[in-house]
């Protein structure tokens, strides 16, 4: 048998894939719920993610298992804008770009030279530039910025977008990165915008799938691995830990495996195995806002603006609100980098009272009397901090020389979650494990 520790996308996904390949596996995920980031709400109408969700054409991965598990991908075009100084300022067509007042003519052309891959620092324009992300790895994406595009482009432009991201970490990420992000980008129409792709009914349905494609009888829920036995050198077997009936205290079971796979977080890797890892990760509050109104015309609304929350985006304004029984669903996040942070340290009731006052800076015509419902989510390690020298912190896939022979990571700290970390790159990673077993 081969024991997956953990139930989100990757574990889920190492354990259909060695199926297919004719193994025997288990699931052991230690929360009762099953999804990980990717888990839902209910809504009037189809559930929500908890955390935002979006997909690109280039996520090859998550789109083959869509299809495999006859699960639809819709595609829509996708609205950004800018707040800034009580004014919403489109971004996604090149009219509303060049009418954006902050920055110069000079400054969109750089901005547009960069986003399309083309470095025109020279006399003649180059293309082959950014193609290998890793001479980047060690270059600070603010002299990064400002080499390539100008002051202004950083000032106005990508400053708040790495505020919003990495908040007082955002100097220590490297140049990839950034160059990852653009690569990673949806495809683009010039007079459309960039369209995106979204799962039908929420990413609960293709969760949903993949949960009977396995077989619930190979999941276990609740179910906390407390030991990876790895006496001579190869894994024997692992140690889960359940709650048993009221009044019993946690009951405690082994099996034998003949590999085992963490899918989980870095640390939980490092608990079982002691293999340690130096990526730090940031934190995320996410809140699901329901009104009966409509704020803007804009999903992606980025904010250069002192608002309490880093982002806003109105989910309706991408997948319709009919879709949801007619509410106008958001979502307000922000990222935390240091968990003494007093953000960090309010209570959910706390932090939605101060997103709601927030919003209602940010809009006057904002009606508290239109709010159905609100619900936070906030989850420790949503997204590795990418910082210089980010690949040589990567875990590998197979730690036999490192840990023992049959100990596998498929985790966020595995080499498919970079240069951004993503639901296709866990599908990638459970794949790699999945596939080192079998060969």
């Amino acid at each position: 048998m081969i024991g997956v520790v953990g139930g989100g996308i990757a574990g889920l996904a190492a354990a259909y894939r060695l199926q297919q390949r004719g193994h025997e596996v288990q699931v052991f995920e230690a929360s009762e719920g099953l999804g990980g980031l990717a888990a839902t709400y209910e809504t009037a109408g189809d559930r929500i993610e908890k955390f935002y969700h979006h997909l690109s054409k280039s996520e090859e991965t998550i789109l083959e298992l869509a299809a495999e598990l006859e699960i639809d991908v819709e595609w829509r075009y996708k609205s950004d804008a800018f707040y800034v100084e009580g004014t919403v300022h489109p971004m996604d067509k090149p009219w509303e770009i060049l009418a954006y007042p902050y920055l110069s003519f000079y400054d969109k052309f750089r901005l547009g030279m960069l986003v399309s891959e083309i470095d025109v620092r020279g006399w003649k324009p180059r293309t082959d530039t950014y193609d290998n992300l890793e001479d980047f790895e060690d270059v600070p994406i603010k002299d990064f910025l400002l080499e390539h595009t100008t002051q202004g482009v950083y000032e106005y432009f990508w400053e708040p977008l790495l505020d919003a991201k990495f908040g007082s970490r955002k100097e220590d990420v490297s140049a990839a990165w950034l160059l990852g992000r653009i690569k990673f980008r949806g495809e683009r129409d010039l007079l459309k915008g960039e369209q995106l792709g979204y799962v039908e009914g929420s990413l609960g349905r293709l969760l949903d799938a993949l949960v009977e494609a396995v077989g619930r009888e190979h999941i276990t829920t609740g179910a906390r691995v407390t030991e990876l036995d790895t006496a001579g050198g190869a894994v024997q077997s692992l140690t889960v830990e359940t709650d048993a009936d009221e009044g019993d205290g946690a009951a405690t079971t082994t099996h034998d495996v003949d590999a085992a796979i963490v899918a989980a977080m870095p640390n939980v890797l490092e608990d079982l195995t002691g293999y340690p890892c130096e990526i730090d990760f940031q934190g995320t509050i996410c809140s699901v806002l329901s009104l009966d109104q409509s704020l803007t015309d804009t999903y992606w609304l980025n904010l250069i603006d002192d608002a309490p929350f880093g982002v806003l985006i109105e989910h309706t304004n991408f997948v319709p609100e009919e879709r949801y029984g007619g509410e106008h669903l958001y979502y307000l996040a922000s990222y935390v980098q240091d968990y003494e942070e007093a953000l960090w340290k309010r209570s959910n009731d706390e932090v939605e009272q101060l997103w709601l006052d927030g919003v209602a800076d940010l809009f006057p015509k904002f009606d508290r009397e239109s709010v159905n419902w609100i619900e936070t989510a906030r989850n420790p390690r949503t997204a590795p901090i990418y910082e210089r020298g980010y690949l040589d912190m990567v875990v590998p896939y197979d730690l036999t020389e490192e840990v023992a022979d049959g100990i596998y990571y498929a985790g966020m700290a595995s080499r498919a979650q970079y240069p951004e970390r993503s639901l296709d790159g866990g599908i990638e990673a459970g794949y790699a494990c999945a596939d080192l077993i079998s060969e």
